[in-house]
């Protein structure tokens, strides 16, 4: 069970590391374009896009990304809470 918790944590880690390099290749032109921003929409935006879907943008800054990382955290958690039983 702990090399099963260990992999998943791990793979929200790594998840939520993509997800801030996504949003940070926002801030360069044509960062998206590029093969690396090409993955990072492919594994990034199905998870993002229902939380664009309920959040709307405040003005120019869309906050659905922090929130999906805040999930993610919380998702953590509630392996360690599920994991900690056993």
């Amino acid at each position: 069970m702990d090399l099963l918790q260990g992999i998943l944590q791990t793979a929200i880690q790594f998840y939520s590391y993509a997800l801030i390099a996504y949003i940070l290749m926002s801030w360069f032109p044509n960062a998206r374009e590029s093969r690396i921003g090409q993955f990072l929409t492919k594994i990034c935006e199905p998870y993002l896009e229902p939380f664009r879907k309920i959040i709307p943008p405040l003005g120019m800054i869309d906050i659905s990304p922090i929130v999906a990382i805040f999930v993610l955290n919380f998702a953590s958690i509630g392996l360690n809470t599920l994991f900690g039983m056993f």
